[in-house]
């Protein structure tokens, strides 16, 4: 006679997800996940010196609207790079603006230099030398005004992916109940 095995009712099979994150976004991720049905094993640090943080998710296979929300999933995955790329805006282009300051400066003061040792003119050596010093002067100056700048062109459009983040999260939540 054969034994019968009781279907076991409290299996569950698992799919897990390791994310590596900025950690200034670390929160946003560990907050947000649950709400695709992820439920937060564990973090570990990358290796010192990095910035970023590797998070460990685990949710059940047989979930109801995986579909779904995978695909809300990836939308917040989207939204929250489009952030991070807005976030680099602002000192990538500060940055440039600093070091092609700087640039300009060293051009003249390296006229003013060739000026005095070749051809002995202080006249245009004094000419030269004073703008190749305020190119030296000014990129800290302009690098701390362009991001301001930029900052302040780049909140807004910040703030409206972070609503757009939150109603995501919403709607996946809503799915789960």
């Amino acid at each position: 006679m054969g034994v019968m095995l009781k279907k076991d009712e409290s299996f569950i099979s698992y799919e897990y997800k390791d994310v590596t994150v900025d950690r200034d976004l670390e929160g946003i991720f560990a907050d947000s996940y649950p709400n695709f049905g992820w439920k937060l094993e564990g973090c570990s640090d990358v290796p010192f010196g990095m910035s970023t943080v590797n998070l460990k998710f685990k949710r059940d296979r047989k979930i109801r609207n995986k579909a779904e929300l995978t695909r809300l999933q990836r939308q917040f995955e989207g939204m929250l790079g489009e952030i991070e790329r807005l976030q680099q805006s602002k000192t990538t282009s500060a940055v440039t603006t600093a070091i092609t300051t700087g640039l300009i400066g060293t051009v003249f003061l390296a006229g003013a230099t060739f000026a005095f040792i070749y051809a002995e003119m202080i006249p245009l050596m004094i000419a030269l030398a004073i703008p190749g010093f305020i190119g030296w002067f000014l990129p800290y100056q302009l690098y701390k005004k362009v991001r301001m700048k930029k900052n302040k062109k780049v909140a807004p459009l910040i703030e409206k992916q972070y609503d757009a983040i939150y109603e995501i999260c919403e709607r996946a939540h809503g799915l789960l109940v």
